[in-house]
């Protein structure tokens, strides 16, 4: 997708926060996280569940206004190999936001993505043009376990997975696979990594949901990588 820079200033997206200086979290290098809001799914154990909260007054700001203020540490970006990770929520609703700051921080900046997947297809399409990596949360592939934990399907899920095989971009995702209580066991998880090895993936990260039921589920606990 190309924006006319006439009309740049006219998209907008609200993001929940900003994090700077992360270190091997979010990408390579020295890393700025940028939460959008609003994301497709409804997960049992949501870890940031303020991006469903929509009557809640977050800032709106245009990719010029991001651009201005994460700049502040591009110097970090470029001795490091990091860059910007659009996070949320599920930051594949907003193609035309991160085109247009891809077109203002150029390809200097890494751009990555941490995102379900769970989007149209011409959105990914859009954004495999403008990221230099995805970190993909999967949940789980047996559409039963998916639908039961984000109350949507994952057929989107799994037509993306393999659009992005199709065009050969596999070495620059990063899969998460989590182990989450009351829904999926050992097994599952196995199976889905033997589904996504079949079709060329081979970076994954392995963890353990850690569940607090009393202050509500909000932590992971990693294990392997």
């Amino acid at each position: 997708m190309k924006y006319l820079p006439i009309f740049a200033d006219m998209i907008r997206a609200k993001i929940i926060g900003i994090s700077r200086h992360r270190l091997a979290t979010d990408g390579d290098g020295v890393t700025t996280l940028v939460a959008f809001q609003g994301c497709p799914l409804r997960c049992r154990y949501c870890l940031n569940p303020q991006s469903l909260d929509y009557e809640r007054n977050f800032r709106t700001v245009t990719p010029r206004e991001l651009y201005d203020e994460t700049r502040i540490d591009e110097l970090y970006f470029l001795a490091t190999g990091g860059g910007v990770t659009f996070g949320g929520g599920e930051p594949g609703l907003q193609p035309a936001f991160i085109t247009e700051f891809r077109r203002l921080c150029g390809p200097q900046w890494k751009i990555v993505l941490e995102t379900s997947l769970n989007i149209q297809a011409e959105n990914l399409e859009a954004l495999l043009g403008v990221a230099d990596g995805l970190i993909i949360d999967i949940k789980d592939l047996d559409p039963d376990v998916y639908e039961a934990y984000t109350g949507r399907t994952n057929s989107r899920v799994l037509e993306n997975l393999k659009t992005i095989a199709g065009k050969g971009r596999q070495a620059d995702c990063l899969v998460r696979l989590p182990l989450i209580p009351h829904y999926n066991s050992d097994d599952d998880r196995a199976a889905s990594r033997a589904f996504l090895e079949s079709l060329g993936y081979g970076r994954f990260d392995l963890f353990t949901y850690k569940t607090d039921f009393t202050n509500g589920p909000r932590k992971r606990h990693m294990q392997d990588s």
